[in-house]
């Protein structure tokens, strides 16, 4: 009896695709696992090994769904008519998966954005650090922290976001920002002074940037509908009730603002404490001019 289930197991043609199909899964796999630990350890920079790693992986699914379907392609061939009939209730229970797959498409080849890229998605900034299938995974900024800082949080957001919100990428194009630092100045200070110790400050910190950011922004100008704009630091001023204000405009690395505005800052501050009093920071001040008389 034993012999005779061993030969109607052996001759079940769904159970001998079922061993072939697992045959192949086993060896694909096998192979991937190997390319990535061999080649893996030869690949120093840490961008080029997760891309490579990502393809090993997807080439090794795609050709595990090949060999299976390769495999049971007799039988699947029966069901065409029962997926089509059933297409429109899965593509609505699975609309979310579909148009996250969609979305996945979309930032692959449409250049949304891809890892390392900074960007903010639906009110949520951080630097990509992961694209699913489904899902994009970023190192989330902000919050209750200040600045351009990591919090420690990592935000996993589905990929069919990108046909519903706007899109922010900080570092795609044109990986600078333009930044400010404003500098309160008390009225009767020397303002031509002014001008000069922020003109120095910038010539010491930021001209690197402006002429980078300037070749960058020519290739903008070819790709794009946009006007060639000056990436050159400057100085402006204006009067207000308390005090006169100069802003320092310019333009930086994505990931230095924050560097760079605290050099400014240390800068500006050993400059002013130098001026021997020319130069003086303002505060909000506040004059009484009339006392409320009292009552007889």
């Amino acid at each position: 009896m034993m012999d005779h289930f061993l030969e109607n197991w052996i001759a079940d043609p769904t159970l001998r695709r079922a061993i072939i199909a697992a045959g192949w899964v086993a060896l694909i796999w096998s192979v991937t696992v190997l390319i990535r630990q061999r080649i893996f350890s030869r690949v120093e920079d840490s961008e080029n090994r997760y891309r490579f790693r990502k393809s090993i992986t997807f080439l090794g699914y795609l050709f595990i769904l090949l060999a299976i379907l390769n495999a049971f392609q007799v039988r699947l061939s029966g069901l065409g008519l029962a997926l089509g009939v059933a297409g429109a209730g899965i593509a609505f229970a699975l609309q979310e998966v579909i148009g996250s797959v969609a979305g996945w498409m979309a930032i692959l080849f449409a250049g949304f954005y891809r890892t390392g890229d900074r960007v903010q998605l639906g009110g949520i900034k951080g630097d990509v650090i992961d694209i699913g299938v489904l899902r994009t995974t970023l190192m989330e900024m902000g919050q209750w922290v200040d600045s351009d800082q990591y919090n420690g949080r990592i935000v996993r957001i589905a990929n069919s976001f990108v046909f519903k919100e706007p899109v922010f990428n900080y570092s795609a194009d044109f990986p600078f920002i333009w930044d400010e630092i404003k500098v309160p100045i008390r009225y009767g200070s020397d303002y031509d002074e002014v001008e000069h110790i922020l003109n120095s400050i910038a010539d010491t910190h930021l001209m690197a940037y402006a002429s980078t950011a300037q070749q960058t922004w020519k290739g903008m100008v070819k790709k794009y509908m946009i006007e060639d704009a000056s990436t050159q630091p400057t100085v402006s001023r204006s009067a207000n009730d308390n005090w006169v204000e100069f802003v320092l405009r310019y333009t930086v690395d994505y990931k230095r603002r924050r560097i760079t505005r605290n050099l400014l800052t240390i800068d500006l501050l050993k400059a002013v404490e130098k001026s021997q009093g020319r130069v003086q920071m303002a505060s909000t001040t506040i004059e009484i001019t009339k006392f409320p008389e009292k009552p007889a």
